[in-house]
């Protein structure tokens, strides 16, 4: 039986380009495992994405109205990884008013695309491995332009150059021209705390060079030699939940206490 062709995600090529051993530690290593902690943000974004999903799902009856959507909320509402009620409570509270927000904002917006797609998983073969990953809601205009929408949770902006640059947009262009050959295919990022977006559109010669390197990393992935890969001290450390693993390593070296981040327990970003 021939072995199944790797998949590479958004998600894993990030995670690699941060560290190396992350990506071991997350994808590879059975030990990896027993060392991964709930995170809030990670509970905090899923539980808007299934009201986002259910609302934008022409499907979805149940999900119409302002009202209805922060009454699905509370059905999806995830609680892992808060570590008190008070953070809880806060995050409650911020939820409702991004789905009130969200909503309202649609509802009263002229009809300008439909949705085609929402949290719909794409797979594209790319000869050595299959590109995969899972899109928020895709829109199709009335130009028949087609157009990627990723959800940011709590990220308050963007602009134009973090999307030529993002690693999961840039993919998410690949595996849409790949389902809609021909087609013309917007990226926006769309911010659900202020309800900002931002959008481009990249070249033929933008997708390119993006797949140009893609290929490359994803060959990396594909064919490192995992059994010699050692740990090194990074910024993201102090935060990760795999630096007792990493410690174990005699090539694992740490800077004084005195040279970290003045506070290395501060919380990560919220995507």
């Amino acid at each position: 039986m021939a072995d199944r062709k790797p998949s590479i995600s958004p998600s894993r090529l990030t995670t690699y380009l941060a560290c190396s051993m992350k990506y071991r530690w997350t994808h590879l290593d059975r030990r990896g495992r027993y060392f991964l902690r709930s995170h809030s943000y990670f509970s905090f974004g899923i539980s808007l994405h299934r009201v986002l999903e259910r609302f934008h799902d022409s499907q979805d009856q149940g999900v119409t109205t302002v009202e209805q959507a922060v009454s699905a909320l509370e059905e999806s509402w995830l609680t892992a990884g808060y570590e008190s009620q008070q953070e809880l409570d806060q995050a409650w509270g911020t939820g409702v008013a991004i789905i009130e927000g969200h909503v309202r904002q649609h509802l009263n917006r002229e009809e300008s695309a439909k949705t085609i797609a929402v949290e719909q998983r794409y797979t594209r073969d790319m000869g050595d491995f299959n590109l995969v990953g899972q899109i928020d809601r895709l829109d199709e205009h009335a130009d028949g332009r087609l157009e990627i929408i990723d959800y940011k949770s709590l990220r308050e902006g963007t602009n134009a150059d973090y999307l030529r640059t993002d690693v999961a947009m840039n993919c998410y262009q690949l595996l849409i021209r790949g389902e809609y050959p021909g087609r013309v295919v917007t990226s926006t990022i769309l911010s659900l705390q202020s309800g900002e977006s931002c959008s481009h559109t990249p070249s033929e010669a933008e997708v390119a060079d993006f797949e140009t390197e893609l290929r490359y990393v994803a060959n990396h992935v594909i064919n490192r030699d995992w059994e010699f890969v050692v740990p090194t001290y990074k910024a993201l450390c102090p935060r990760c939940e795999f630096l007792p693993l990493c410690r174990k390593s005699p090539d694992f070296t740490e800077p004084e206490l005195s040279e970290l981040d003045p506070d290395p327990t501060s919380p990560e970003p919220f995507a």
